[in-house]
């Protein structure tokens, strides 16, 4: 056990000091001194130093110098020799005579005793005697029988355990500071209230503290994922020391993630390799992958394999990744397999996709399935994929949307199209201004369309007219979406700035999609040269749009050759023409090749 002496018998006579938070018989003077005096009172017959003089000896380890005191001040009537008695013959392994004497003292009103007899008998599984005693000890105010009381109700679900650990913990007791903050951290929080300061988590974290100031590692590592978590990133990384310095792996880990963020990868690696040595899967794996980044694969692949062995399925599917990147194909799959069937859903997305690319579909199904309904996102989208390819488009938007709903880019957008299609305009708009949010260039070219199609007609204005108008939401998307590229965008942003009479910005966006290989680009910078007074550099632009396809560039470079003379090159565009469209376009082309084909032949 580990409690000797009773304060209320050693202490009482303010001989002695009792030290701070301690139970049992304090830190008595061990000079030499001092225990002379005490020899010379207890053979004098004085019983409280019999009682003092037996702890003392206790405490050194002599136990059989310690026993004959300790018998002697017992059989005089003191309750702390008592307590004191039982400690050395448990120490024996006299279990049952420890407890004889303790009950003794525990009757005497000793707590210390009360808390060991309660102890004793909770490890012989009489728990309806093991909590009278406990409970006696701990309204007593003792702070391990209010622990040990605690303990003992926790375990047969009590609600009365939290306010004995309470009590515990305000008198100083570090575990049970810490087992009171995790109790207080595990409730839910409200519903509807998330990411709310609720008392009970600052309530928490004030356990975490005290535990952790007396030196408790595990909630110095908790307070530090509190602070990290609220942005006290300094404070975070103390306690993240603290614990890692008193051997806390999973501190040292948190330690090596806040130093890599903070840039110091070096640092990083030092706590990560401390914490993998202690068999921390995660820090492996951490440094599997700063090795792998630093072109090291086969160093990563011996610290991903240490992650496996240490319990971390992640160890496996990054060995499946390093596999992949390499061609190492049917290694990729084995380990891809082995984190999926351990239940990693973002290794069963991936072995999905693997099985995809080599043509079978019916394989990846049901991998898909599996890390979908393990709530992978991607998985969800890639199963709309799967059953789109199939024309199965019910079954492709019910995954699309489940993966919508969880914040999927891609997925919105395929919603988004799929409500347009349908005609749901509302809910078509609502998944499309989350795609554009989310980044989706064709989500924000598709909203700008949306958008385009209730815009009331605008004036009409002369090309190079200064024009100060604010611009609309719908050109606000166009926009966004021809700056990440978009070229169906570009073109879009480029008619908008030449309606509003800005040739400067509609030929920038123009030529820019134009040479990103938009065909209508070309065109229409073809005709804004033109209309420039530039027909040759028109003419180059319109022969790069026609050459992609473009029926209408194709015609107006059959009126460009014929009104040069160059009536072969003319009919040549204008068969061109006629054979690219549309029908508007063809029945013109055709009534000038007609046309250039007489006056050859004249």
């Amino acid at each position: 056990m580990d409690v000797m002496g009773d304060k209320a018998t050693l202490f009482e006579t303010g001989r002695f000091v009792q030290p701070s938070g301690r139970d049992g018989v304090g830190e008595a003077p061990d000079d030499a001194a001092e225990e002379v005096r005490q020899r010379l009172a207890a053979e004098a017959g004085d019983v409280e130093a019999m009682s003092v003089l037996g702890a003392l000896l206790l405490r050194r380890g002599d136990l059989d110098g310690a026993e004959p005191h300790l018998r002697a001040a017992t059989a005089a009537g003191d309750r702390a020799a008592a307590n004191n008695l039982g400690v050395l013959l448990h120490q024996r392994g006299y279990a049952d005579d420890a407890a004889g004497w303790w009950r003794i003292a525990a009757v005497a009103g000793s707590a210390a005793a009360a808390h060991a007899l309660g102890r004793h008998h909770r490890e012989r599984g009489d728990e309806p005697a093991a909590e009278y005693w406990l409970r006696q000890s701990a309204e007593q105010g003792h702070a391990l029988g209010a622990y040990a009381l605690a303990d003992l109700l926790e375990h047969r679900g009590d609600a009365g355990a939290e306010h004995w650990m309470r009590t515990a913990a305000e008198r100083g007791h570090r575990e049970a500071a810490y087992r009171l903050a995790r109790t207080l951290d595990r409730r839910l929080v409200p519903e509807g209230d998330v990411g709310e300061d609720h008392g009970a988590g600052a309530d928490a974290e004030q356990w975490y503290r005290q535990a952790a100031a007396r030196g408790h590692r595990r909630a110095a590592l908790h307070l530090g994922a509190i602070l990290e978590r609220r942005g006290a990133l300094k404070e975070a990384g103390r306690w993240y020391l603290t614990s890692a310095k008193d051997g806390e792996a999973r501190a040292a880990c948190a330690l090596g993630f806040l130093l890599r963020d903070a840039g110091d990868t070096e640092s990083a690696a030092v706590w990560w390799l401390r914490a993998a040595q202690d068999g921390d899967g995660n820090a492996a794996n951490a440094l599997g992958a700063l090795h792998a980044e630093r072109g090291e694969p086969q160093t990563a692949e011996r610290w991903y394999r240490a992650a496996m062995d240490a319990g971390d399925d992640n160890g496996a599917y990054n060995l499946g990744l390093l596999c992949a990147e390499q061609g190492r194909t049917a290694q990729a799959e084995q380990w891809y397999r082995r984190a999926a069937y351990a239940g990693h859903r973002e290794a069963a997305n991936a072995l999905a996709i693997l099985l995809l690319q080599g043509g079978d579909t019916a394989g990846a199904e049901p991998w898909f399935s599996k890390a979908a309904e393990a709530g992978s996102v991607d998985a969800a989208f890639n199963l709309g994929i799967l059953f789109a390819g199939r024309g199965e488009e019910a079954v492709a938007l019910r995954w699309y949307e489940r993966a919508a709903a969880a914040g999927h880019t891609e997925a919105a957008l395929q919603v988004g199209i799929a409500r347009l299609r349908d005609g749901d305009e509302a809910t078509a708009e609502r998944h499309l201004r989350c795609a554009a949010g989310g980044g989706s260039a064709e989500a924000a070219y598709r909203l700008a369309t949306v958008l385009d199609a209730r815009r009331p007609p605008v004036p009409a204005h002369t090309l190079g007219e200064p024009v100060h108008e604010e611009k609309s939401e719908c050109e606000e998307w166009y926009e966004r979406a021809a700056s990440q590229g978009h070229r169906r965008a570009q073109v879009r942003v480029g008619m908008l700035a030449a309606s509003r009479g800005d040739v400067v910005e509609a030929a920038r966006w123009y030529r820019e999609a134009a040479e990103a290989g938009s065909r209508n680009g070309a065109f229409n910078l073809g005709l804004l040269l033109a209309r420039e007074g530039s027909e040759p550099e028109a003419a180059v632009w319109w022969t790069r749009a026609a050459d992609a396809g473009h029926g209408r560039a194709a015609l107006r470079l059959a009126l460009v050759y014929a009104r040069r003379g160059e009536l072969a090159e003319g009919q040549r565009w204008a068969d061109r023409a006629v054979a690219l469209g549309p029908a508007e376009v063809s029945e013109r082309a055709a009534r000038l090749r007609d046309a250039l084909r007489e006056e050859l032949s004249a």
